[in-house]
């Protein structure tokens, strides 16, 4: 599937949820890593972030939001193929994937 040539229509409302809450963790997490960077948080802190802010809910949601609009408007032949792409990521807990320093660029 030609993915670069594809559109898919979202509505407004659902993508400004996601973006809400996706920049709440974008610079959520880089304040996080500057109060690491100097000292004044740990691991604990992280851990509470996302436990507080309950982002695991949060991001499930828009990767649903996401995943309903491609199974209302692709094909299953398409949605397959996306699948097997989404399963390629680098999870944590992987044995391949466990350590933080692992090159992600690829």
């Amino acid at each position: 599937m030609d993915m670069s040539s594809r559109e898919i229509r979202i509505p407004l409302d659902e993508v400004v949820a996601v973006l809400q809450d996706l920049n709440e963790f974008v610079v959520s997490l880089d304040r996080l890593g500057s109060r690491q960077a100097s000292g004044t948080a740990d691991e604990y802190t992280v851990g509470r972030f996302v436990a507080d802010w309950d982002v695991a809910r949060r991001l499930a949601h828009a990767r649903r939001v996401i995943s309903v609009v491609l199974d209302e408007q692709l094909s299953e032949e398409d949605n397959a193929e996306i699948d097997a792409l989404c399963e390629q990521g680098h999870f944590y807990g992987a044995d391949d994937a466990i350590s933080p320093s692992a090159d992600r660029s690829s």
